[in-house]
Order: C-alpha cells, then sequence, then structure tokens
C-alpha cells in the first residue's frame, strides 16, 4: 500500500514541476532575448545593395540576427571601382562614421575584398571587436583570418568539382572547360582554384575567358566562340577592357544571347533567367548561419568554442527551360535537386486521381464538365473581384493628379517602419512660391506643376526611396536609412529635380523647392513629431532664401 500510494504521489505532482519547467526555460529565453536588445552588428559588404547576391546575404543577416539587434550596413562597392584611392575613400569614410556612433558588438563581412579590409586595419578600426566572415573564396585568407582568437566565419566553397561533374554528365564528350573570369579579388581567388582543378581531370582543357582583358566586342566574340564540346562554368563578369561594369543582370543576359552551349554558374543569381544552373551556394543561408555565429558572440557564448564553418550551404539548382531548350535529360541530374522552371505534365499533376477514378471516368464525365464550366466561372468572378479590389485600394491610395502615393499611404508606411523600429528619414518638400504660379499662369499651370515635380520625384525612386503627395504643394518622401552619407546624396538629389526648367502652358519656368529633413530615431521616435520637425527644417529654408534643403536642428530649429 505504502509504494501504491509513493507512486500516486509521484504521478500527482509531476505534471506540477514540468509546468515549472517550462516556465523556467520560457523565462530564459525571454531573459536571453533582453540581453540582445540594443546590441549592434555592423555588415560591411565588398560589393552594393545593388548586387543580387548581397540582397540575399542580408536577408538572411536579418532571419539569423532576429529583430532585437540593430543591424548597420556599409558597402565597399569594388564591384565597380577597386583601386587604392577607393579603398582609401571608404576606408576614411568608415573611421569617420565609426568615430561618430556607438561602438558595435560585432562586424560582418560579406566577401574576400571585406575581409581583407578588416584584417588590414584591424587595430585601428576594429580593435576588440569580434569578427564573423561569410561568402569567403578564398581558404587560405579565411584560415589566416581566424587564427586571431577574436574571428571565425562561414567558408563559401564554390564547388567547381561538382560543376565540372555535372558538366561532364550533362555534356559525356566535352574535352575542354571554360571558365569565366575576371581580375577583382573574388576572381583573382577563384581562378587560383580553378586551374588547382585541372590536377585532377587530365582528360580536360582548362581554359578561361578573362572579362578584364577584353573589349565588349571582344567579349561577345570570345562567348560565341566557345566550341559544343566545351564545359562553360560563369564565375565573374565585372568589368571589361573597355571599362565597362556589369550587373548581374546584365552579364546573365550577355552569356545567353551569345553563348552556343549551357552555361553553369556557382551562385544562385541568374539560374531562371539564361544560365542552366549548377552546384550552388545559398547565399541566404551563408548570411544567415554568420549571423547566428554573431547572435551567439553577443549572447556570451565564448569564440574558443566556435570553429569555422566549414560546409558551405551548396544545393543542385538546374532551370528545367534550360535543360529542355539544349535537350538534356532531367535524368542526369543528381538526387535531390532543385528543378526551376519545371512544368508538370497533366498526368504528373493528377496521377493519384487519374488512376483510381479511370473505371468511373464515363458515368461522371458530363458532371466534371459541369464542375469545370461552374469552376471556371466561379474563377473569373472571383478575378474581376479580385481586380476591381486591387483597383480600388490603389485609388484610395494614390493622388489622382499626380499618380504619387497619398498622405493616407504616406502615414500607413510610415506607421509600419516606426514600429518595426527601422531607421528611416523624412524629407518635406515645397514648392517656392507656388501661389504666384496659380495667380500669373493660372490653375492649369499650378496643376503641371504639381505633376512634373511629382514626376521627377518618381524617377528618384527606390528600393529605399518613395515620394508622396502629401498635401497642395507639399511632397513628402519617405527614405529607409538614417545614414548621413545616404541621407545628403539624396537631398541633393531632390534639389536637383528643380535644376531643370519646367513646362507650364507652353511656356518655360524655373520652379525651385525647399526640403526639410527630419531622421527616426536620431531626431525623434514619435511619428507626428518627426513630421513637424521635416516641416521645421523646411520653413526655416524658406526664412534663408528658399531653393535649399535643411536638417532639422532640435530647439534651434523650432526657433
Amino acid at each position: 500500500m505504502v509504494k501504491i500510494k509513493r507512486i500516486g504521489l509521484a504521478v500527482g505532482v509531476m505534471p506540477f514541476f514540468l509546468l515549472l519547467f517550462c516556465l523556467g526555460i520560457s523565462s530564459l529565453h525571454v531573459q536571453a532575448e533582453r540581453t540582445l536588445e540594443g546590441k549592434r552588428v555592423l555588415f560591411i559588404s565588398s560589393y552594393s545593395y545593388a548586387w543580387d547576391t548581397v540582397q540575399s546575404q542580408i536577408e538572411g543577416i536579418q532571419a539569423g540576427l532576429g529583430k532585437n539587434i540593430v543591424l548597420d550596413y556599409e558597402f565597399m562597392d569594388t564591384k565597380r571601382v577597386s583601386d587604392e584611392q577607393a579603398l582609401q575613400l571608404f576606408h576614411d569614410g568608415l573611421a569617420y562614421r565609426l568615430s561618430k556612433v556607438e561602438p558595435y558588438d560585432v562586424i560582418l563581412l560579406g566577401d574576400d575584398a571585406a575581409l581583407q579590409f578588416a584584417l588590414k586595419y584591424r587595430e585601428e578600426l576594429f580593435a576588440d571587436i569580434p569578427l564573423v566572415f561569410e561568402g569567403i573564396n578564398d581558404e587560405e585568407l579565411a584560415e589566416r583570418a581566424a587564427a586571431e582568437p577574436l574571428v571565425t566565419g562561414v567558408i563559401e566553397k564554390l564547388s567547381l568539382e561538382n560543376n565540372i561533374e555535372l558538366g561532364l554528365k550533362i555534356n559525356p564528350s566535352a574535352t575542354k572547360v571554360v571558365a569565366i573570369l575576371d581580375d577583382t579579388i573574388t576572381g583573382q581567388a577563384e581562378r587560383k582554384r580553378y586551374y588547382e582543378c585541372a590536377e585532377n581531370y587530365p582528360q580536360l582543357l582548362f581554359k578561361e575567358i578573362n572579362v578584364s582583358n577584353l573589349s565588349s566586342q571582344s567579349l561577345r566574340n570570345a562567348l560565341q566562340g566557345v566550341s559544343s564540346d566545351s564545359i562553360l562554368i560563369y564565375v565573374m563578369m565585372t568589368e571589361d577592357a573597355d571599362g565597362k561594369l556589369y550587373t548581374s543582370t546584365e552579364s546573365v543576359k550577355l552569356i545567353a544571347d551569345n553563348a552556343s552551349v549551357p552555361a553553369l554558374r556557382m551562385v544562385e543569381a541568374g539560374i531562371g533567367d539564361g544560365l542552366l544552373g549548377g552546384n550552388v551556394v545559398s547565399m541566404y543561408k551563408s548570411g544567415e548561419m554568420a549571423a547566428e555565429l554573431a547572435r551567439r558572440i553577443i549572447s556570451g557564448i565564448s569564440m574558443d568554442d566556435m570553429h569555422v564553418i566549414m560546409d558551405s550551404p551548396n544545393i543542385y539548382c538546374v532551370d528545367a527551360e534550360m535543360m529542355e531548350r539544349y535537350g538534356i535529360s532531367l535524368s542526369v541530374l543528381p538526387r535531390d535537386t532543385t528543378i526551376i522552371n519545371y512544368k508538370e505534365s497533366f498526368l504528373e499533376k493528377n496521377r493519384a486521381v487519374l488512376i483510381p477514378s479511370s473505371i468511373l471516368i464515363a458515368a461522371l464525365v458530363m458532371v466534371i464538365i459541369w464542375i469545370c464550366i461552374d469552376h471556371r466561372r466561379q474563377k473569373k468572378m472571383v478575378a474581376e473581384l479580385e481586380c476591381a479590389r486591387k483597383i480600388m485600394e490603389s485609388a484610395s491610395q494614390h493622388d489622382f493628379l499626380t499618380g504619387l502615393p497619398n498622405r493616407s499611404k504616406f502615414m500607413s508606411d510610415l506607421t509600419e517602419l516606426i514600429r518595426e523600429r527601422k531607421p528611416c528619414t523624412i524629407m518635406m518638400l515645397d514648392i517656392d512660391d507656388f501661389k504666384k504660379i496659380n495667380d500669373s499662369l493660372g490653375h492649369t499651370a499650378g496643376d503641371e506643376a504639381l505633376q512634373q515635380v511629382a514626376g521627377r520625384l518618381k524617377d528618384m525612386e527606390s528600393q529605399i526611396f518613395t515620394a508622396y503627395r502629401f498635401a497642395g504643394d507639399e511632397f513628402i518622401a519617405i527614405l529607409q536609412s538614417s545614414q548621413f552619407k545616404i541621407v545628403e546624396k539624396t537631398a541633393y538629389a531632390c534639389r536637383q529635380i528643380f535644376t531643370k526648367q519646367f513646362k507650364l502652358v507652353g511656356n518655360t519656368a524655373k520652379i525651385c523647392g525647399s526640403i526639410g529633413i527630419a531622421s527616426y530615431p536620431k531626431d525623434t521616435e514619435d511619428l507626428e513629431q518627426l513630421i513637424i520637425y521635416a516641416d521645421d527644417a523646411m520653413y526655416r529654408v524658406k526664412k534663408n532664401g528658399k531653393n535649399d534643403f535643411a536638417f532639422y536642428e532640435g530647439k534651434k530649429s523650432a526657433e
């Protein structure tokens, strides 16, 4: 009896202890999240935000860090300019900015040039700050960097071997490998690895198309001259001998338009736009893994236990349309290959239904026809309703005269940015002496002035800049950044829209504008106050001669 009572007591209190355990775990998690709040991470990219792999890296980094950690960005832009002067200018600008902001808890470094820069200026700019790299092609550089006590990261292994093996499966009669390379830092590292691979393939001749040494026309000729017995691998294409800079989209189009053989690639960008694909590195995953290392460091985990991650996040990914174009069977692909643009046949999509239902098909054919007709009618109705909804929604959020998003859309977008605690800047723009335009030339001229200013603001739109019609002759813009250099550059661009003359009711006219600037959270964390501050700065410009821009200056501005 005693034994039974003891068991009953244990069973009775077990849920209580389980509840305490769960609450303890939950409390620890909340506490851990709070310790990360306000921590700061700086991501230095070797390239620019416009480079598609960088966008994937940033998305992965944001996912890995979470919302509590502040993430800032710096872009070296070595895809466009990579000489010593550019490096020195970046160094000087970064050194100045670092002197003006709070210290960062971790520095994330994207690709080889950023790691080389950080190592070169380690003591001057990043002393005692942990460095986490990702997207590094040069393994020797990564190993040398990781030998330091506060450095770790993720290796990017663009697998030439896996892509050559894939090329041999696609084209068993291949006698040569042709790599598209350039003389950038990353390109040089990949060239070294490329020719090291040649030892493993004595039956293949290894050649290259060096973009840096070829004019634009010679580059097209070289691509057109790649023979059918070649495995073509696109590695890097940044700038040709004519000085033409290539975006990822431009380089992919150039290869797709000129090469007569399928082009393999070792990163995701371009697959689906004319490249066959290959064994690729997931830049999103690479950024996420590096961010998770940074998060662990900020949480207080010792870096002694954080070895460099040598397992590059690689997958096979190919474009089914390119496979079909070159007559290549999907059966040659490795298992678990990701296939994009694959169009399943009706039988493949519905095999599980068609086989057991084939016996009843004759009896059900009329019912199926009726269902299909009714389904199509309903689908058409739903599509029409959705189209009408989108039209109404767009109309409610856009200004009829200028076509710009309206004040309501501005307030909604700004509220969302502040809710997500994303640093941003608003620019209040007012046309100078607009009443004189209406009085002297008429309201038609005033409408034309508003429309032309709106059109020029639309031309400035980007992923981080959006303009809105605020009220009357006032426009307002949101810049999704509070970094001074970016804000100042955008302000100059806004002022430039007034340098070209306007055409009003058939006559040319000079129009000027005053711009006031305020940033969140630098100036205020209150939405309404932010608008007031931008308005204050704008009216200060009006008082001081107009046709310029000014930043909000606190109480001084208000006076």
